[in-house]
């Protein structure tokens, strides 16, 4: 069973840019994207043999979810269940007959640490959703978390200590959820490996040095552990700030 979760930054753009050569080529039996930046009726895409799930932000033109799968879930759900966390369509939740599988956008903290206060009420929030999701059924987790969690998975962990996505708090955040019960999918397999990053700003041709930050993440409950096969990162996926990630289960 093959996973992919990719932020597209922009879903229309990135159509643009090659999303369905992508999409058709890797043949995903399930299909996550985060920040497809779009309401309902603002795009109509024709994916043969894939359900449509589709989680809208309030706010026009910004954040947003959608999960593409080949067999249908037993139910969906939209959001956290908490209203002031569910108006920006981070997060869908379909259920399958042995996991959860949860999609996420994670708030960034923004320059200056603006919603760092927030992104920790999120945090908080959102693991104590995850727990009670994996008591049901084991969870699959994936999307854009918005955190380096180590010093490796970031080009310059000195130069960024207190920078969004890098900061000691969000960390600590990132290093209680694996400690509840969940594995790193890419560092359970590849535990020391240099360079291996998920997402390049646009400017000083950050994608062409690859000084870039891994903050894309397939993470599964522990129970899954021997059924994770292998976890990838597409870095020669155009089409977006982020490239695509990939989990396959036995």
């Amino acid at each position: 069973m093959k996973l992919i979760s990719w932020n597209v930054n922009g879903l229309r753009a990135c159509v643009k840019k090659g999303f369905l050569d992508y999409f058709n080529e890797i043949d995903a039996d399930i299909f996550c994207t985060q920040e497809i930046k779009l309401q309902e009726g603002q795009i109509e895409l024709e994916l043969e043999g894939y359900h449509q799930y589709w989680n809208y932000a309030e706010k026009k033109g910004y954040s947003g979810t959608a999960v593409f799968t080949k067999k249908e879930p037993l139910n969906e759900n939209y959001g956290i269940n908490i209203p002031e966390h569910d108006q920006e369509g981070r997060v869908i939740t379909l259920e399958f007959d042995d996991f959860n599988l949860v999609n996420v956008y994670t708030p960034n903290s923004q320059p200056e640490l603006a919603r760092l206060s927030y992104r920790m009420e999120w945090e908080d929030a959102f693991r104590e959703y995850l727990m009670k999701l994996a008591v049901e059924k084991p969870v699959i987790l994936c999307g854009d978390l918005n955190v380096a969690h180590k010093e490796i998975d970031l080009k310059n962990p000195a130069t960024n200590r207190r920078n969004a996505g890098f900061t000691d708090e969000e960390r600590e955040k990132m290093t209680i959820l694996l400690q509840s019960g969940f594995i790193d999918t890419y560092r359970h397999f590849y535990p020391d490996k240099e360079n291996a990053y998920s997402w390049w700003s646009y400017m000083r041709k950050a994608r062409e040095k690859n000084v870039g930050w891994r903050i894309d993440y397939f993470i599964v409950s522990d129970h899954m552990k021997d059924f994770i096969k292998e976890a990838e990162i597409h870095p020669e996926v155009m089409g977006s700030d982020h490239c695509p990630v990939m989990l396959e289960l036995k």
